[in-house]
């Protein structure tokens, strides 16, 4: 007869004294839901009153643009954005819609110094951008000029651009691309308006070319709202040498939802 006492899992010393070393943090600390702060069972998490807030971007969408259609339109089917202003990057991709709950993740990220929701946040943009990811050879924030670096004392697009450095294994680049020119904010600036904000404000040093010389860059921000910013820091990495240009970001305003007047939007 089997001894009833060999089909015991043994304890794990280690793992017991981690959990137990781990508890005077999640009391002095405890878990937070991401959007609204309530309390959750483990970091990283919503709550269930801000889960439904929540809209994720899936498939189908557009193959340039990552908009999403209402249907299945066929392979290779173009959204009008795509074909009647086709961008300079070969694909943009975003995790969530720039609503809800999203919203304030990104203001508590930008605004807030919650640096801790950018982890969490690049895994869900790590979900949608599977594919540019793949065949990604280094990521690069969109920077902020120094003197509102100075005064912010983090870059937002940088932090999620580290996470998803670190999630993917990818090379992370912050200083591949500059920006040069110290723009207005975007907030209140009608489409053209932010054209002509962020015309010629990035440029590639010239101790990083190496860095992007032929390579697909994976280029990150935290919300696409008119693509102004991605494009024209696009432009000027393609310029520096890198071989295309994807986008990623955390969120994205959708076509029709744009107001020039819209609070904290890039």
């Amino acid at each position: 007869m089997a001894d009833p006492v060999s089909k015991i899992k043994p304890i794990e010393i280690p793992s017991l004294a981690r959990s137990a070393l781990g508890w005077p943090a999640r009391i002095l600390f405890p878990p937070v839901c991401a959007g609204c702060r309530r309390l959750v069972s483990r970091p990283g998490v919503l709550c269930g009153a801000c889960w439904p807030k929540l809209r994720l971007l899936e498939r189908p969408w557009c193959p340039v643009m990552g908009t999403p259609f209402t249907h299945n339109m066929g392979e290779g089917f173009l959204s009008a954005e795509a074909i009647a202003d086709p961008p300079p990057f070969e694909r943009a991709r975003a995790a969530v819609a720039y609503s809800g709950v999203a919203r304030q993740m990104v203001q508590g990220l930008k605004y807030q110094d919650r640096t801790d929701l950018a982890p969490w946040m690049a895994g869900w943009m790590a979900r949608a951008g599977a594919e540019l990811i793949a065949e990604a050879d280094v990521v690069v924030p969109v920077p902020l000029h120094w003197r509102r670096f100075f005064r912010r004392r983090f870059n937002q697009s940088a932090e999620l651009a580290r996470a998803v450095s670190l999630l993917s294994g990818l090379p992370f680049a912050p200083s591949a691309v500059r920006r040069v020119k110290l723009t207005r904010q975007q907030v209140g600036l009608e489409r053209a308006e932010r054209e002509e904000n962020v015309r010629a404000a990035f440029r590639v040093p010239a101790e990083a070319e190496i860095e992007i010389a032929g390579r697909r860059i994976l280029l990150i921000d935290d919300v696409y709202t008119t693509g102004a910013t991605v494009r024209a820091a696009t432009k000027a990495l393609k310029r520096g040498g890198a071989g295309a240009v994807d986008v990623l970001t955390f969120a994205r305003v959708l076509p029709g939802d744009f107001r020039a007047d819209e609070s904290a939007t890039i």
